[in-house]
């Protein structure tokens, strides 16, 4: 089993920034890849970037190229998500995920194991 525990949401104005961590425990070396996804009120959880365990390969999802990193720090088995230019359709409840089949995925289904969220709230 791998935890997840997700920190750094919070209220911000639009064009702010914010950093949200994802701090990985248990059977860490089961896990290929993380990933960031986020759910707004009345919508589906979409993908937001992925990176693999080892941090050589990320992905991103086109809404947030060019504003949000993700990256991560192997000594404290964490995942960040730097969220710069923010909006406020950036306003979700976003998830850590982490998944131990090999390659790139954007479908939340392929994930196995999941943070219990941090809200991100955008004010215009």
């Amino acid at each position: 089993q791998v935890q997840l525990v997700e920190s750094g949401g919070g209220l911000v104005q639009a064009g702010g920034s914010l950093r949200l961590s994802c701090a990985a425990s248990g059977r860490t070396s089961s896990i290929y890849r993380m990933g960031w996804f986020r759910q707004a009120p009345g919508k589906e959880r979409e993908f937001v970037a992925t990176i693999t365990w080892r941090g050589d390969l990320t992905y991103y999802a086109d809404f947030v190229k060019g504003r949000f990193t993700i990256s991560r720090d192997n000594a404290k088995n964490t995942v960040y998500l730097q969220m710069n230019i923010l909006k406020p359709e950036d306003t979700a409840v976003y998830y850590c995920a982490a998944a131990p089949r090999a390659g790139f995925s954007t479908t939340p289904g392929t994930y196995d194991y999941w943070g219990q969220g941090t809200q991100v709230t955008v004010s215009s």
